[in-house]
């Protein structure tokens, strides 16, 4: 990543772009974004016993997906050293169990430093992160993210949305890159199933023989 992405953003950039948290998908409504998630593998049996975030932000949807799971090992990430700092300082774990790591660095970099022997997680949070990367960070942290995650809890705003912030919201966030949804599919394609709205599944952990999630006819790349 840059050395600007890399540092993550400024104060000024969190101040400003969630000014009103409130009205903001996975801040205000983050604990129902976790009910959801749960509910999702609990239908399918699945057990969630470890979880990444990749960019927690002010770690409301980090927060609340760990109280819904009580993980035994949780990782966060946040490249922006003034959201990270407030979290880490506001944060209560619900059990002593739970072996929490938080990391003030970018996904590009935390994936350069995986090795074979590093240990994967059950689920990944990544919500609109890959806005803010460049083509070939995307190339470089896609097959590290398949092989460091079972699933991914996975949002990202394309062109369309991002312009729907501008003429419904008022909003233009200065430092999303414009993609299609084809674009982002493409790239995912290679790694990434997609099994329900926002769920990813890894190519490298499952495959239709393997896999938990037999709605095939909900299952396409």
């Amino acid at each position: 990543m840059s050395t600007k992405g890399a540092d993550g953003f400024s104060s000024d950039y969190w101040s400003k772009n969630y000014s009103e948290p409130e009205s903001m998908d996975g801040l205000a409504n983050a604990k129902e974004h976790a009910a959801y998630i749960k509910a999702f593998f609990e239908l399918e049996l699945v057990n969630i016993s470890s979880i990444a975030d990749f960019g927690f932000g002010y770690g409301h949807l980090f927060e609340e997906t760990i109280k819904a799971f009580i993980p035994y090992r949780a990782t966060g990430i946040e490249p922006s050293k003034h959201v990270f700092d407030l979290f880490k300082e506001k944060y209560k774990s619900p059990a002593d169990s739970i072996k929490l790591k938080l990391k003030n660095t970018d996904l590009v970099s935390w994936v350069n430093k995986r090795t074979k022997k590093s240990k994967f997680f059950d689920l990944g949070i990544c919500t609109s992160v890959f806005q803010y990367l460049s083509d070939e960070e995307i190339d470089l942290v896609l097959p590290e993210l398949s092989q460091s995650v079972k699933y991914m809890y996975f949002s990202v705003p394309t062109d369309i949305e991002l312009e729907r912030q501008v003429t419904e919201l008022d909003f233009h966030d200065e430092y999303a890159i414009r993609r299609s949804k084809e674009f982002y599919r493409e790239k995912l394609s290679p790694y990434f199933k997609v099994i329900g709205s926002r769920f990813l599944e890894s190519k490298k952990h499952f495959d239709e023989e393997t896999t938990s999630f037999t709605d095939y006819l909900f299952r396409y790349d």
